[in-house]
């Protein structure tokens, strides 16, 4: 695959710290939700942010399937992602569960589930949870 941009975001403290990327434009507080044992406090955590990045890049993938096709997508479409985090039922870490739900104003409903078929291959976000990509780690 050829890699046509590359992007770095690095986190300190944890669920309850802090997450920059390289740039500086994206600094965000990290709180743990209180339904993950947390205060509650104001900020984000990973699942709003894996959320808004999922729900924004599929959105930009329903636009470039839908501009392939002649098709415009109305500015008001909006795509929501829903993420949940929990225990995995084999008891060695935690799994997150993922939905889509998008809202095409105006668009018959026939064309706007075809081309959101068609985004759902397209989708960087989608292909990675669809084929659970390896992820490499290391140690710095």
């Amino acid at each position: 695959m050829a890699i046509l941009y590359t992007t770095k975001a690095s986190a300190t403290g944890g669920r309850s710290g802090r997450a920059v990327s390289e740039n500086g434009v994206l600094d965000v507080t990290l709180t743990v939700p209180k339904e993950l044992g947390g205060d509650g406090a104001t900020g984000t955590n990973p699942e709003q942010l894996f959320a808004a990045g999922y729900s924004a890049c599929f959105l930009g993938a329903l636009k470039n399937v839908a501009g392939k096709e002649k098709v415009t997508i109305p500015e008001d479409a909006k795509v929501t992602a829903t993420v949940g985090i929990g225990p995995r039922d084999d008891g060695t870490g935690f799994g997150i569960e993922v939905s889509l739900s998008v809202d095409i104003p105006g668009m018959d409903r026939t064309q706007a589930e075809d081309l959101v078929a068609k985004a759902h291959i397209v989708c960087p976000y989608s292909h990675a949870m669809r084929t659970s990509t390896e992820v490499p780690v290391s140690v710095a």
